[in-house]
């Protein structure tokens, strides 16, 4: 696989000061699905991606990337949901999560 290409992009996390009036926000004006919600942050999934929001303070604003080779990127975490992935930052200080598919 070609490091330099990227496969998909699974979600984007931005950040937010209320994860349950942004959820509201969200799901008031578009279709989409809550997936996950906690006091930290939540899920919503849309026809063409997951959008996440999250407390910036808990967990990183950040791109999230399928990479079938995301262990080339550093050793991966799993996490509470099963996902295995590991954040690493661009030149510019954004936080990427490469996610082992």
């Amino acid at each position: 696989m070609d490091n330099k290409t990227l496969q998909t992009v699974d979600h984007l996390a931005i950040a937010v000061s209320d994860i349950s009036r942004a959820v509201h926000w969200y799901t008031s004006r578009f279709s989409c699905e809550l997936v996950y919600q906690d006091a930290t942050w939540a899920l919503l999934r849309f026809a063409n991606i997951n959008l996440a929001l999250v407390l910036p303070e808990q967990h990183p604003p950040h791109l999230g990337i399928i990479h079938p080779e995301a262990e080339k990127f550093g050793p991966l975490a799993t996490h509470r949901d099963g996902t295995r992935s590991v954040y690493v930052q661009d030149s510019e200080g954004n936080h990427v999560e490469f996610m082992a598919n």
